[in-house]
Protein backbone atom coordinates (compact mmCIF):
# COMPACT_ATOMS: atom_id res chain seq x y z
CA UNK A 1 0.00 0.00 0.00
CA UNK A 2 1.62 3.34 -1.13
CA UNK A 3 2.19 5.84 2.18
CA UNK A 4 -0.69 8.48 0.54
CA UNK A 5 -3.42 5.71 0.70
CA UNK A 6 -2.18 4.73 4.45
CA UNK A 7 -2.61 8.06 5.52
CA UNK A 8 -5.64 9.29 3.89
CA UNK A 9 -7.58 6.18 5.13
CA UNK A 10 -5.98 5.45 8.53
CA UNK A 11 -8.34 6.66 11.53
CA UNK A 12 -7.77 10.37 12.61
CA UNK A 13 -6.23 11.08 15.47
CA UNK A 14 -8.02 12.38 18.06
CA UNK A 15 -7.16 16.01 19.52
CA UNK A 16 -4.90 16.29 22.51
CA UNK A 17 -6.53 16.69 25.92
CA UNK A 18 -5.67 19.87 27.34
CA UNK A 19 -2.14 19.43 29.21
CA UNK A 20 -1.83 20.28 32.77
CA UNK A 21 -0.19 23.51 32.29
CA UNK A 22 -3.17 24.28 30.10
CA UNK A 23 -5.28 23.01 32.93
CA UNK A 24 -3.49 25.10 34.93
CA UNK A 25 -4.06 28.41 33.50
CA UNK A 26 -1.04 28.53 31.52
CA UNK A 27 1.77 30.54 32.48
CA UNK A 28 -0.74 32.70 34.41
CA UNK A 29 -2.20 29.99 36.54
CA UNK A 30 1.53 27.91 37.27
CA UNK A 31 2.82 30.98 39.17
CA UNK A 32 -0.09 31.86 40.88
CA UNK A 33 0.12 28.57 42.20
CA UNK A 34 3.54 28.43 42.63
CA UNK A 35 2.89 31.76 44.43
CA UNK A 36 0.19 30.58 46.91
CA UNK A 37 2.14 27.77 47.68
CA UNK A 38 5.31 29.70 48.99
CA UNK A 39 2.72 32.27 51.00
CA UNK A 40 2.03 29.14 52.50
CA UNK A 41 5.69 27.99 53.48
CA UNK A 42 6.72 31.50 54.28
CA UNK A 43 3.61 32.32 56.87
CA UNK A 44 1.95 28.83 57.86
CA UNK A 45 2.70 27.76 60.91
CA UNK A 46 2.43 23.88 59.43
CA UNK A 47 5.26 25.00 57.02
CA UNK A 48 7.62 26.52 59.70
CA UNK A 49 10.22 23.30 59.66
CA UNK A 50 10.78 23.38 55.79
CA UNK A 51 10.26 27.19 55.81
CA UNK A 52 13.82 27.33 57.75
CA UNK A 53 15.04 24.70 55.25
CA UNK A 54 14.89 27.63 52.71
CA UNK A 55 17.01 31.07 52.40
CA UNK A 56 15.42 34.02 53.79
CA UNK A 57 14.28 35.37 50.98
CA UNK A 58 11.87 32.58 48.91
CA UNK A 59 12.51 34.54 45.67
CA UNK A 60 14.89 32.04 43.92
CA UNK A 61 13.00 29.23 44.86
CA UNK A 62 9.89 30.63 43.44
CA UNK A 63 11.35 31.05 40.19
CA UNK A 64 12.75 27.28 40.45
CA UNK A 65 9.90 26.05 40.88
CA UNK A 66 7.45 27.87 38.69
CA UNK A 67 10.48 26.87 35.85
CA UNK A 68 10.38 23.16 36.71
CA UNK A 69 6.43 22.90 36.92
CA UNK A 70 6.10 25.01 33.89
CA UNK A 71 8.18 22.36 31.92
CA UNK A 72 6.78 19.52 33.89
CA UNK A 73 3.05 20.14 33.61
CA UNK A 74 3.66 20.32 29.58
CA UNK A 75 4.31 23.95 29.21
CA UNK A 76 7.76 25.18 27.35
CA UNK A 77 10.40 23.68 28.64
CA UNK A 78 11.83 26.58 30.54
CA UNK A 79 13.57 24.84 33.50
CA UNK A 80 15.29 21.73 31.19
CA UNK A 81 16.55 24.63 29.02
CA UNK A 82 18.43 26.80 31.78
CA UNK A 83 19.26 23.79 34.26
CA UNK A 84 18.80 20.71 31.90
CA UNK A 85 17.64 17.37 33.98
CA UNK A 86 16.16 18.32 36.49
CA UNK A 87 18.01 15.61 39.22
CA UNK A 88 15.34 16.60 42.07
CA UNK A 89 16.80 13.87 44.45
CA UNK A 90 20.34 14.92 43.74
CA UNK A 91 19.56 18.56 44.41
CA UNK A 92 17.50 18.34 47.15
CA UNK A 93 19.83 15.66 48.64
CA UNK A 94 22.38 18.18 50.99
CA UNK A 95 18.71 18.82 52.81
CA UNK A 96 17.55 16.58 55.30
CA UNK A 97 13.58 15.31 53.94
CA UNK A 98 12.08 13.06 56.22
CA UNK A 99 8.41 12.58 56.50
CA UNK A 100 7.39 15.64 58.65
CA UNK A 101 8.94 17.63 56.02
CA UNK A 102 7.31 15.54 52.90
CA UNK A 103 3.40 16.50 55.15
CA UNK A 104 4.99 20.25 55.89
CA UNK A 105 5.11 20.22 51.74
CA UNK A 106 2.53 18.31 50.81
CA UNK A 107 0.40 20.49 53.13
CA UNK A 108 1.16 23.35 51.67
CA UNK A 109 0.91 22.19 47.82
CA UNK A 110 -2.49 20.49 48.45
CA UNK A 111 -4.01 23.52 49.78
CA UNK A 112 -2.70 25.95 46.99
CA UNK A 113 -4.37 22.96 44.53
CA UNK A 114 -7.58 22.96 46.41
CA UNK A 115 -7.76 27.05 46.15
CA UNK A 116 -6.49 27.06 42.46
CA UNK A 117 -9.15 26.96 39.92
CA UNK A 118 -9.08 23.74 37.28
CA UNK A 119 -11.18 20.56 37.11
CA UNK A 120 -11.91 18.36 39.88
CA UNK A 121 -10.13 15.08 37.86
CA UNK A 122 -6.60 17.40 37.10
CA UNK A 123 -6.50 18.63 40.89
CA UNK A 124 -6.45 14.88 42.06
CA UNK A 125 -3.83 13.66 39.29
CA UNK A 126 -1.72 16.62 40.14
CA UNK A 127 -2.10 15.90 44.03
CA UNK A 128 -1.28 12.37 43.45
CA UNK A 129 1.78 12.92 41.21
CA UNK A 130 3.21 15.39 44.00
CA UNK A 131 2.27 12.57 46.75
CA UNK A 132 4.65 10.51 44.61
CA UNK A 133 7.33 13.13 44.11
CA UNK A 134 6.91 13.90 47.93
CA UNK A 135 7.53 10.58 48.66
CA UNK A 136 10.51 10.03 46.41
CA UNK A 137 12.57 13.35 47.78
CA UNK A 138 12.33 11.82 51.14
CA UNK A 139 16.01 10.80 51.89
CA UNK A 140 15.45 10.41 56.00
CA UNK A 141 13.29 7.91 57.32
Amino acid sequence: MNAYVYIMTAAPTPPPTPTPYEQLGGDAGVRKLVDRFYDLIDTAPEAATIRALHARSLKAAREKLYLYLTTWTGGPPVYTDRYGHPRLRMRHFPFRIGVRERDEWLWCMDKALDEHDMPDDMRQYLRERFHQLADHMRNQE
